[in-house]
């Protein structure tokens, strides 16, 4: 083998691993609240030993705090987080390119200061609008541009704490095995439940329409169980998680409820993002105030969580947080410090090891 070949074998070589640590690599988008700093959605990048890298700002916009993808991967939708002068805040589609985020059209949330919204199969879109008290039902066509607005389900009632005096819908979900919609209000302190009817494009309440959670919980996310039979709903005000079990006949009953706290924390906190492992067996959840991950282990017979541990967020105002496509890292946005956090999740304990900090401006949806 002369010196020529040799030197040819190494630079494929080199070229090929290139490109495979490449591909091992996972983009993911940024949500900001633009007072400061920020200008709208960035780009980073997730390396794969868990190092963070900044791409740059993909796409101008006002308050887009939460953000979501069409199943196809192709388009990216946006909620602005406003109250605009008629009184409705926006959502906003984005063709996904490569360095940057193509805008294709806004429409009304259907209210005020819209902070949440999911995306089905189908295309519907389902947008939480937290001053409004309600939820706003669009559509992405084809071309990735968002329907007017179909319908909205306005809530009604009001809780007994500071907050809760008025609706607040702080999120709504598609159950993954049927056209059932769980809208959580921390302001009525109810899971508010509706069917989508797919022909006439509109919400139809379900009987019953409500779970209620204890007193002063003030619900404000949740997650599905892989086994689609549990989902635990994560309580901001009273730094809860609610156990909900749904039945054979589509019924939803609440089995128990597990503290985010260690017995002897007492000062203030807010529960904010709750998710799970994909194989079921672990919940995570942020707490702002201890700012800190709070780490259970899932009863796999009967869904209850044993709390195991918190990872201190090494950060301020822990927000939303993801894990990335392949479960090995999980990625947290501190909207108060302006950083995000990766850390190495074990598969085997659930436990987490830090990995790298990076700056982001006012950072408070992680999307992969």
């Amino acid at each position: 083998m002369n010196v020529q070949f040799i030197l040819l074998f190494i630079l494929i070589n080199t070229i090929i691993g290139k490109d495979l640590t490449a591909q091992n690599n996972h983009n993911f988008y940024v949500g900001t609240y633009t007072k400061g700093d920020s200008k709208g959605i960035y780009k980073y990048s997730l390396k794969n030993d868990g190092t963070l890298q900044f791409q740059g700002l993909v796409a101008k916009s006002n308050n887009p705090s939460f953000l979501a993808k069409t199943s196809d991967n192709k388009y990216l939708i946006a909620v602005n987080e406003i109250n605009s002068e008629n009184g409705l805040g926006t959502v906003e589609s984005f063709l996904i390119q490569k360095d940057s985020l193509q805008f294709i059209n806004r429409t009304s949330s259907g209210g005020a200061h819209p902070c949440f919204l999911a995306i089905n199969k189908d295309g519907f879109v389902l947008v939480a609008n937290y001053t409004g008290g309600n939820v706003g039902l669009l559509k992405v066509g084809e071309k990735g541009k968002l329907s007017d607005l179909l319908d909205v389900q306005q809530h009604k009632g009001k809780g007994i704490s500071e907050r809760q005096k008025n609706p607040h819908t702080h999120s709504a979900w598609f159950d993954p095995m049927d056209n059932q919609i769980i809208s959580v209000d921390l302001g009525t302190n109810e899971l508010w439940l509706s069917q989508l009817d797919t022909l006439q494009n509109i919400l139809i309440p379900s009987n019953p329409n409500k779970l209620n959670m204890a007193p002063g919980a003030g619900p404000r996310h949740l997650v599905f169980h892989p086994n689609a039979k549990w989902i635990y709903v994560l309580n901001e005000l009273n730094s809860t998680i609610t156990l909900v079990q749904k039945t054979d006949d589509g019924k939803y009953i609440k089995k128990g409820s597990f503290s985010t706290l260690p017995k002897d924390y007492k000062k203030p906190n807010t529960c904010a993002d709750i998710h799970i492992s994909q194989d079921g067996k672990y919940v995570y959840v942020s707490n702002r105030g201890h700012n800190s991950i709070a780490i259970y282990k899932v009863n796999l017979t009967d869904g209850s969580l044993n709390l195991i541990g918190h990872e201190s967020t090494r950060g301020d105002g822990p927000r939303n947080f993801s894990f990335s496509p392949d479960d090995k890292y999980l990625l947290v946005a501190n909207q108060l410090t302006n950083n995000i956090v990766s850390f190495n999740k074990n598969k085997a304990t659930g436990l987490l090891e830090y990995v790298q900090e990076i700056d982001a401006p006012t950072p408070v949806c992680i999307l992969f």
